[in-house]
C-alpha cells in the first residue's frame, strides 16, 4: 500500500526517527511503523501532527491491535500512556 503524500512528507520531515530503515524505502513504511516510531521518539508537536494526518481513530486502531511482540516495541511508560490516552479520546 502506497502512503499519502502528507504522510510521505512527514516521515520525509521526521526521517532520523527512522533511522534502521533504508532512506529508498522510508516513503511507503507502514503505519504501523510511523505510529510505534512518533509515539516512541517524537515530539508531542509530532504527535499531534501524525494524529491529523493518519487520525486518531485510526492510530488507536493500529494501537490497540498490537499483537505481544509488537507490545514489547513500545517503551513501557509510553504504551501505558497512549492506552489510557487513546481509550479517553478516540
Amino acid at each position: 500500500m502506497e502512503n499519502s503524500e502528507e504522510l510521505k512528507q512527514f516521515i520525509k520531515e521526521k526521517s532520523s526517527l527512522f533511522w534502521y530503515i533504508p532512506e529508498n524505502k522510508k516513503e511507503n513504511i507502514d503505519e504501523e511503523v510511523v505510529v510505534e516510531f512518533i509515539l516512541n521518539y517524537g515530539q508531542i508537536e509530532d504527535i499531534k501532527k501524525m494524529f491529523s494526518i493518519i487520525g486518531i481513530q485510526r492510530v488507536a486502531f493500529i494501537f490497540n491491535n498490537l499483537k505481544d511482540r509488537q507490545k514489547l516495541n513500545y517503551y513501557p511508560e509510553i504504551f501505558n500512556y497512549f492506552s489510557l490516552y487513546l481509550k479517553k479520546h478516540a
